[in-house]
């Protein structure tokens, strides 16, 4: 799997790991498989709470079992299973749907603190309520928005109300929850507003910058489409409580990480602005470990025995995980594996304690 980059400058990757610590525990987390994967209409039909709208209407893709990767300034140290399998990403999606709105808000075409509705003319955003919610209401999941998109309502979303946050019904920006259809909304209207399907964005402004494969695929649902400018679009899905998504390897999904982790530079080329980056791991006002879509383990209370400076993209409770701990210069990527906070745990004893960082080797 070998190296992003051309080399590191200010230090070996390799410098200060325990080896044979780092073996034991990727060999432990090839050993913990989510079960029930193989087939995933019988493991997303467990997921869906509401019978009434149980239905899935995007596609599927059977999972192979635990695979993952190590990264630490640029070189990979360590795999396990088949990290160049695609598998689907569930809520880690999320988070790329939030560093490709980097790609609006670096053009000039998204203000996070601006209503949506002054750059996008979508129905979702009439009314007292749509009206004011901005951006920053969508990529951060306060906007409360009350209605259906796709045939699904907000009320029936699987997680939208499990930490109780949520104030039904009160303005946006003033309540969190964890909501798949609100979700979906923000796609919409960055479709819209970037007026071209997002998986050509994301593919055209940052997959392909940063080298990754061309075997990934972002999905939407049979009816998650949209008319812009005389082109019927495909809305793509920000999470896979009802199929679609991302479909990506642990190998590309740690590229993301170490993209992120370099504060959006890849290969000398500034991708997504640093400033971006630092947007998205910005803590909610309302929700101190969430960014703009991504979860932030300051109080330690993602994963509690983690590191403080690790922040992370997740899905399905963590089975999917993007961790990139920044103050150790590490990416860690793992698909369907169990007790990940394990697996973070063993992995940053074999790197050992944060000593000075040195500089990330450039990537080709």
């Amino acid at each position: 799997m070998g190296s992003f980059g051309e080399g590191v400058e200010g230090g070996g990757a390799w410098a200060g790991v325990d080896q044979e610590r780092l073996a034991e525990v990727v060999a432990e987390q090839a050993a913990r498989s989510v079960l029930g994967v193989g087939d995933m209409a019988a493991y997303l039909d467990a997921q869906v709470d509401d019978a009434s709208h149980r239905e899935v209407v995007g596609p599927l893709l059977d999972g192979g079992g635990a695979s993952g990767v190590v990264v630490r300034r640029g070189v990979v140290l360590a795999g396990w299973g088949e990290p160049g399998r695609v598998e689907m990403a569930y809520s880690a999606t999320k988070s790329v749907l939030a560093l490709t709105a980097g790609v609006a808000y670096d053009d000039g075409l998204l203000r996070l603190d601006e209503a949506v509705r002054e750059s996008v003319d979508l129905p979702q955003f009439g009314g007292a309520h749509g009206r004011a919610v901005t951006w920053r209401h969508l990529l951060d999941q306060t906007s409360q928005w009350e209605g259906e998109l796709w045939d699904k309502p907000t009320r029936v979303d699987a997680q939208s109300t499990r930490e109780g946050t949520e104030s039904a019904g009160g303005p946006p920006g003033e309540g969190w929850a964890y909501n798949d259809v609100r979700v979906n909304l923000a796609a919409l209207a960055l479709t819209v507003l970037l007026r071209r399907p997002l998986p050509e964005v994301l593919r055209e402004r940052v997959m392909d910058p940063i080298g990754a494969s061309g075997d990934w695929s972002w999905h939407g649902y049979e009816n998650s489409v949209v008319e812009v400018g005389g082109r019927r679009l495909e809305v793509v899905s920000g999470g896979a409580h009802w199929g679609g998504g991302l479909w990506i390897s642990a190998l590309d999904m740690a590229r993301i990480g170490q993209l992120c982790l370099r504060g959006g530079r890849w290969g000398g080329r500034q991708v997504v602005s640093g400033e971006w980056v630092g947007e998205m791991w910005t803590p909610c006002p309302v929700k101190d470990n969430y960014g703009l879509s991504w979860w932030l383990n300051d109080h330690r209370t993602v994963w509690p025995g983690a590191s403080r400076t690790g922040r992370c993209a997740r899905g399905n409770g963590g089975a999917h995980l993007l961790w990139v701990d920044p103050a150790r210069e590490l990416v860690v990527s793992s698909r369907w594996g169990a007790e990940v906070e394990k697996l973070l745990v063993g992995v940053e004893e074999a790197v050992g304690e944060v000593g000075e960082v040195g500089e990330v080797g450039e990537a080709g």
